[in-house]
């Protein structure tokens, strides 16, 4: 994820686009730069954070009204000083900044080359300012050639572009990333989000996909993607500057939450690259997962997923005990090691071992990171950055992406037809809040909490409990549900509450038996099943019911989503920041 900013004003830019875009640091990045126009370009960026890059640049010394910032969280092209944004043509006329992911980047990059244009960086963004210089050089003026380049491109993009040869004028243009106008007294914005221009103007319009913006000094355009001209509500915001950050929402766990669906969308594009690293792949004769905490809960679904789908055995093994399964390493067995930041300790020491005997693959979300540069082959999730410690949306992107991963060496595409849908079920399970709020106010108390599951759903139920632990510190254990009678039940009494992942499946009448055996012994029980399941329903004290057909092989995905607002609803009922959780921080470095 990527933060953009633009201004045209009446004063200079520089000061407002850095003071603006700071307001963006929430949502991660790696590099910083500016972009203004006094005649001709003059553009300072660099990688790091905002501070330091200040202090080697001092970004606020260069001239003119108006101008683009950005932040940039790598995703194509290392976090190095030349793939940060913004970027220029090959003149230094134009200059572009670009939050998004253009799919078809490679091509159009071979194109532009084989006419003659010169890249600087390895990102996928300086395409967007190759192709604007192409048409510009037809006679088309920005607008049009904004609007033609986007026309090439395939993928997501906000996108905030200038040309020396028109002052005075910044295009913006939205598809499936966002892109807010501000609109201030004699001066207006371009913004990936409302925080950025707060301390300047409450006055926003929402820009829908496929429509353009156009500021320049008499105010601001905005149009269709056929150039006609849309009448816009200004909605007035009224957050403060913290509720703007977190998108209106109260935390940032929340907001990332309802962010999966799109982060799916997201990781999604990324199979044509997966297909590209199996295509370099050993015969394996075993595949061992290695991760920690939430990571190994992901790979427990990889297990059951690659032994379901491919008939390859496979292991999973906590990163911190790795080293006491090195014996069984060999050039058959691949490895695939899963962590968010890609330099969680326990992981890359593991990853370490595994490279003297194995071919290795990293599933990670940071481009760069250590894990990346020491493993064969490398995934990247796209959730982009999570502020909440508990993991969530990062999650679901490791899912996706071990998802594709069994479709490529399978090579069964329907199930990744499936997967498309997934989105919706996502959406469905988010507007369940209201139920959910109500089932934590009533066990908000509970000093004790079971979750079982059954085959794809013994993974879940495990990370129900760890997010329970997490953030509202009430002890959780998760349990392949079958197992209860050999101990577990010794433990269940009055009133504990049982929450039983049951999708329909194979596994769904014996789950319904051992739902039968807690009750029996004086358990409530909360269902996590089919909206229609109308066995589950006679036998739970409160269900959780989803809607569609999802398969229990899908079941994963969507119906952790209800255990992560659980886990959320009961901590702000506890009074527990979420966000925060006492004890814990977001990326383990020591082991």
């Amino acid at each position: 994820m990527c933060g953009i900013v633009a201004c045209l004003l009446n004063d200079k830019a520089a000061p407002v686009l850095l003071e603006c875009v700071r307001r963006l640091e929430y949502r991660g990045y790696d590099s910083v730069g500016i972009a203004t126009l006094s005649g001709d370009i003059y553009v300072k960026k660099d990688e790091g954070k905002i501070d330091d890059v200040q202090k080697r640049l001092d970004l606020t010394n260069i001239p003119g009204n108006m101008g683009i910032a950005h932040v940039r969280w790598a995703t194509h092209g290392l976090p190095t000083g030349n793939n940060a944004h913004p970027h220029t043509d090959c003149k230094k006329r134009i200059a572009v900044v670009h939050n998004g992911i253009i799919e078809n980047y490679k091509e159009l990059k071979d194109t532009l080359q084989d006419e003659g244009h010169i890249f600087t960086s390895d990102t996928d963004t300086e395409v967007i300012a190759h192709l604007i210089e192409k048409y510009m050089e037809m006679g088309n003026g920005l607008e049009a050639a904004t609007r033609l380049a986007t026309k090439d491109i395939k993928g997501s993009y906000a996108i905030a572009a200038i040309s020396a040869d028109e002052p005075n004028r910044i295009i913006g243009v939205r598809k499936e990333s966002p892109l807010i106008v501000g609109v201030g007294e004699n001066e207006s914005f371009i913004a990936s989000d409302v925080p950025a221009i707060l301390k300047h103007t409450k006055k926003v319009i929402y820009l829908n996909d496929n429509e353009m913006v156009i500021l320049n000094p008499t105010g601001v355009l905005i149009k269709d993607m056929d150039g006609n001209l849309l009448d816009k509500k200004v909605n007035i915001i009224e957050w403060t500057s913290d509720m703007a950050e977190k998108g209106g929402y109260k935390h940032f766990m929340l907001k990332e939450i309802h962010e999966q669906p799109e982060v799916i969308k997201n990781t999604l594009m990324e199979f044509s690259e997966i297909e590209k690293v199996v295509a370099k792949f050993l015969e394996f004769k075993r595949i061992c997962f290695v991760a920690c905490g939430t990571s190994y809960h992901a790979s427990l679904v990889g297990k059951y997923l690659f032994e379901t789908l491919l008939g390859i055995p496979t292991d999973v093994v906590l990163a911190s005990e790795f080293k006491f399964s090195e014996g069984a390493l060999d050039a058959e067995t691949l490895v695939i090691l899963i962590s968010q930041s890609g330099e969680t300790a326990d992981t890359l020491k593991a990853l370490k071992i595994a490279n003297k005997k194995s071919e290795t693959l990293v599933i990670v979300n940071v481009l760069g990171s250590t894990a990346t540069r020491e493993a064969d082959h490398v995934i990247y999730t796209r959730a982009g950055p999570e502020i909440g410690v508990a993991a969530t949306k990062t999650y679901i992107s490791q899912l996706i992406s071990i998802y594709m991963l069994a479709i490529a060496m399978n090579g069964d595409n329907k199930l990744l037809e499936m997967l498309q849908i997934v989105p919706s079920y996502v959406k469905d399970a988010l507007g369940m809040e209201d139920e959910i709020i109500q089932i934590a106010k009533k066990y908000k108390d509970s000093s004790d909490f079971f979750f079982i599951g059954r085959g794809f759903s013994y993974p879940t139920a495990l990370e129900g409990a760890l997010k329970l632990k997490e953030i509202t510190y009430i002890h959780g254990e998760g349990y392949a549900a079958g197992e209860l009678k050999h101990g577990p039940l010794a433990l269940i009494d009055d009133d504990i509450p049982v929450l039983a992942v049951v999708p329909p499946g194979d596994s769904h009448d014996k789950t319904l038996s051992n739902i039968e055996e807690v009750k029996a012994r004086g358990a409530r029980i909360i269902a996590l099943g089919s909206s229609e399941d109308e066995a589950l329903r006679s036998e739970a004290n409160h269900i959780i019911g989803l809607k569609g057909e999802i398969t229990e092989m899908l079941s994963p995905i969507p119906y952790v989503v209800p255990l992560q607002l659980l886990s959320y609803y009961i901590s702000i009922e506890r009074g527990i920041d979420p966000d925060k959780p006492k004890n814990l921080a977001k990326c383990v470095t020591v082991e």
